[in-house]
């Protein structure tokens, strides 16, 4: 499978685990990582939001850069995620092609000074730093429409990830950028609606509890079978009604936590992420995961 194919697919977020030190422990992911290849995600990502990017060390990010892909090896395309300061995000990028790495993933800068402008020009210098495909995380679709055909026209970006609600906006930029592929990255539960504007595939969070039900969820997308798609998004509707509580800071906890209920320990989510998992949040995920089993 080529990267623009799996780009189309599922773009699984993985977390980071830790140890009970508050140490990185990227061996911990092996066995989320078999059951992604097992159920046919295309493509996987390091250090996307789900795998805490910005609770980590710059050194805890290289090195699961570097290990990551090793642990894939080659069941599916591996994305990463580049941020933080463009002298930081350069680093990372100029090592992800030996790292093993396949497509970067450039963050939007969350700097409360940042510039339409300034931000091309980010990309500029981690895609040539890179010089592998790059992949948009657009999260603010209130940069306004001249401000994304700027981005998506940078050399090298080949996808957009697009995490606005804003879906007219996403609308436009489609009719915008004709080659650009773009993505749902707001995961399942928004998947049809961009579906239907023009978008292919979705981000996932979900992948690393139960990647089936991701995976089922895009074949009735491709399918052109919404009423099937937004039936299998019902039954995993309480599992990201969770994820949204605390101003949606149990958004990595609840995966973790799940990951711990089901035989995979995986640590801690830092703070600022919500943890431990309220004890009545944690009764609810307990109930669910046992009717997903059952």
């Amino acid at each position: 499978m080529t990267l623009e194919q799996a780009l189309t697919g599922i773009s699984g977020i993985l977390v980071t685990p830790l140890d009970g030190h508050d140490a990185i422990a990227p061996a911990r992911l092996a066995p989320i990582v078999e059951r992604c290849a097992a159920a046919g995600v295309d493509a996987l990502t390091v250090n996307g939001n789900t795998s805490e990017f910005y609770g980590l060390t710059f050194a805890e990010a290289e090195r699961m850069q570097a290990e990551v892909p090793a642990i894939i090896a080659g069941r599916a395309k591996v994305v990463a995620g580049i941020g933080r300061s463009v002298n930081e995000a350069v680093r990372l990028a100029a090592r992800a092609k030996a790292d093993g790495v396949d497509a970067v993933m450039v963050h939007q800068p969350p700097d409360p000074f940042v510039s339409p402008r300034g931000v091309a020009e980010y990309i500029r210098r981690v895609g040539d730093a890179a010089g592998l495909p790059v992949v948009l995380y657009l999260r603010n679709a209130g940069i306004g429409d001249a401000a994304i055909a700027a981005l998506t026209a940078v050399p090298g970006v080949v996808a957009v990830k697009w995490a606005s609600v804003d879906l007219m906006a996403l609308a436009r930029a489609i009719r915008a950028a004709p080659t650009i592929r773009f993505v749902c990255g707001l995961a399942e539960p928004w998947a049809p609606p961009m579906t239907a504007l023009g978008a292919q595939g979705f981000t996932s969070g979900l992948i690393n509890i139960a990647p089936e039900r991701s995976v089922a969820i895009l074949s009735a997308l491709r399918a052109g079978d919404f009423a099937a798609a937004n039936a299998r998004i019902a039954e995993i509707g309480p599992f990201e009604v969770l994820r949204a509580e605390e101003q949606n800071g149990a958004n990595v906890s609840i995966v973790k936590a799940a990951l711990a209920l089901t035989g995979h320990d995986v640590g801690a989510a830092r703070p600022p992420a919500a943890w431990p998992v309220a004890p009545e949040s944690l009764a609810r995920l307990r109930e669910l995961l046992a009717g997903w089993r059952s």
